[in-house]
């Protein structure tokens, strides 16, 4: 049967994509023009902060001082979880090499990158989450200097549990700025600070512009979009769990997509019908966001079997992917697309949001149908490298010379003819592009 959509959406992550980026780009240049002094002028305004910039290690032990020891056990169950996890990616990665032939070697090392800024979104919520997730892993790939941001609160400063995350897992230095002059501090090396080889972590859509205008001037985990999650729903789920989870999603933000597939119909209609009164029962500033994003942005599909299911989850290639249904290891072996899988009721997205191990940090807007998720591999440089005898060089330079006069590249040809020619001057050999 084709896909039924028993709730539509009206708007798109991208209804209001382009709207900011005049505004970004401009901040951005007076900033990289009037360096420390702009990006302090901007702070005043948008952050309506006047204490320090950089945090010394006296107000970060005040701000350490101020979060209560069970909140501190979290962080740090939370914090060895993801350290643990992104140890075991790290693994994975091995320098290697390969004889191409006999006497010629090629390699690969993966290097990580020099310095990291890590920003940490504190504006709504404070995303000590956030600050784990992406400091940790800069920390276990082996970056020299990290630095953590985030945007401080007026006569504040930065929430006292996002200093305390960034600090015990590893941050450098702690900068007390937010949106696009943090981001642009990072880049631009503003305050004594390193220039960021690389910017990661969740941000508003100035922040998410911000770090799309700087790409290539600096690595960025990813373009990130409005966050979204999808639930993927069969007759056993239990709707009143597949509805709370869609709300706990949908209370990310106004624009933050939620979407649950299903092959049932009663589950659809009870789902719902639960939505509306869970959303009611939220406190007043998480209830705006959720309602916003369930009218605009939610969509309700009804398919035909799970294969037609899973088609559509790829499609929609979610940042989250929940799978409430039997069969869980059939779903793992047959979806393809997402940025993080959650099997069955016993996990939902808010675990990895927050606890887990793997990282939140995930592409958005169905970017998860090309990429993964932030890990220690995005701080990482896969290079290569090569060695080579006289001897091993021959056939090498033979073919390259051959390949390259074909291509009418004389150049790259004459830099194979002249090894040649030095380490093999009694023999002959027929460079020409047709030999």
């Amino acid at each position: 049967m084709p896909r039924e959509y028993l709730k539509k959406a009206t708007l798109t992550a991208q209804s209001h994509a382009s709207e900011v980026h005049e505004t970004v780009k401009t901040i951005l240049e007076e900033i990289e023009a009037g360096g420390d002094d702009k990006a302090l002028e901007y702070a005043k305004k948008f952050d309506r902060y006047e204490g320090s910039v950089l945090l010394s290690p006296e107000e970060i032990e005040a701000a350490c001082a101020l979060v209560p020891e069970k909140l501190k056990a979290d962080i740090r169950f939370a914090h060895d979880n993801v350290r643990r996890f992104a140890e075991t990616q790290k693994a994975t990665l091995s320098d290697v090499e390969l004889e191409i032939v006999p006497g010629f070697v090629a390699g690969q090392k993966a290097i990580p990158v020099d310095a990291a800024g890590c920003y940490v979104p504190g504006g709504r919520y404070s995303h000590i989450a956030s600050a784990i997730m992406t400091v940790t892993t800069a920390k276990v790939a082996g970056c020299r200097h990290i630095t953590a941001c985030s945007p401080p609160r007026p006569g504040v400063g930065v929430a006292p549990a996002i200093v305390y995350a960034a600090h015990i897992c590893g941050a450098d230095k702690i900068l007390a700025m937010g949106g696009v002059q943090g981001v642009a501090t990072m880049t631009y090396g503003l305050f004594g600070l390193p220039k960021a080889n690389i910017l990661v972590g969740p941000g508003n859509q100035f922040v998410a512009e911000a770090k799309r205008i700087l790409f290539g001037r600096v690595g960025i985990d990813m373009i990130a979009g409005p966050t979204d999650s999808l639930v993927l729903a069969d007759g056993a789920s239990d709707p009143f769990v597949v509805a709370t989870d869609l709300v706990s999603q949908a209370e990310h933000g106004y624009n933050s997509p939620v979407w649950l597939v299903t092959d049932d119909r009663a589950v659809a209609e009870k789902v719902m019908e639960l939505v509306p009164t869970l959303i009611d029962d939220l406190p007043e500033v998480n209830r705006d966001n959720a309602f916003a994003a369930w009218r605009d942005y939610a969509e309700v599909i009804l398919c035909g079997d799970r294969e037609e299911m899973a088609a559509c989850s790829d499609d929609y290639a979610p940042e989250h992917l929940t799978v409430q249904a039997e069969d869980l290891d059939w779903w793992l072996g047959r979806l393809t697309c997402y940025g993080s899988l959650f099997l069955g009721e016993e996990t939902t997205v808010s675990y990895g949001d927050k606890a887990t191990g793997t990282n939140h940090v995930l592409p958005t807007s169905g970017a998860a149908s090309y990429t993964g998720g932030l890990s220690v591999h995005k701080y990482m440089k896969i290079v290569t490298w090569q060695r080579a005898t006289r001897e091993g060089s021959k056939s090498v330079a033979e073919a390259t010379a051959r390949i390259s006069r074909l291509e009418g590249m004389e150049g790259h040809a004459r830099a194979a003819d002249v090894r040649l020619a030095k380490y093999f001057p009694d023999e002959q050999f027929d460079l020409s592009a047709d030999g």
